[in-house]
């Protein structure tokens, strides 16, 4: 029996994707723990970020299963694949200076209704963020305009978006 610090949360058994004439991905198997931190290695075109893409729904798999807590998953986009809790963080990440934190952290994921911008919405989840970034090194207030920020905060920004993602309700 597993304790929920060792429970594998990710695991990927015979992940293939392909291109015309390109084998991105094949037969790619791994598996990740709790409390693990994995770094992909490789030179380019080796299909790291093939893999990565096809975790968060951006690609689709042609082979094999993504198992997510003990549930064979199929992301069929980024939006859903967020939902079922799996994001990425990019290196290099477009912000906007002149909105708020949390006009920054809500980026594409505004929710709405009816195609309509519930600013109520975001502003109760700008609070519950306000909760999470607190128990943050450095703290960014999610009201403040982005440029008021330091560097270190900026820089920051992106972890603080996909912790904000998780904090979402599912």
């Amino acid at each position: 029996m597993t304790t929920d610090q060792h429970q594998e949360i990710l695991r990927t058994e015979g992940l293939s994707k392909f291109f015309p004439g390109v084998k991105a991905l094949d037969n790619v198997n791994f598996s990740l723990r709790r409390g693990e931190i994995m770094a992909l290695l490789g030179e380019n075109g080796a299909g790291k970020s093939t893999l990565i893409k096809a975790l968060t729904g951006v690609y689709h798999a042609d082979r094999g299963t993504i198992w997510l807590e003990g549930q064979a998953i199929s992301p069929k986009n980024t939006a859903h694949a967020q939902q079922l809790g799996i994001g990425t963080v990019y290196q290099e990440v477009n912000l906007l200076p002149n909105m708020s934190v949390a006009d920054n952290l809500f980026i594409g994921r505004e929710p709405k209704r009816f195609g309509l911008l519930r600013r109520k919405e975001m502003e109760k989840r700008a609070t519950e963020t306000d909760g999470i970034l607190r128990f943050l090194p450095r703290r960014a207030r999610t009201a403040q305009p982005l440029f008021s920020r330091d560097a270190a905060n900026r820089r920051h920004l992106p972890g603080y978006r996909s912790l904000r993602q998780s904090a979402d309700p599912r």
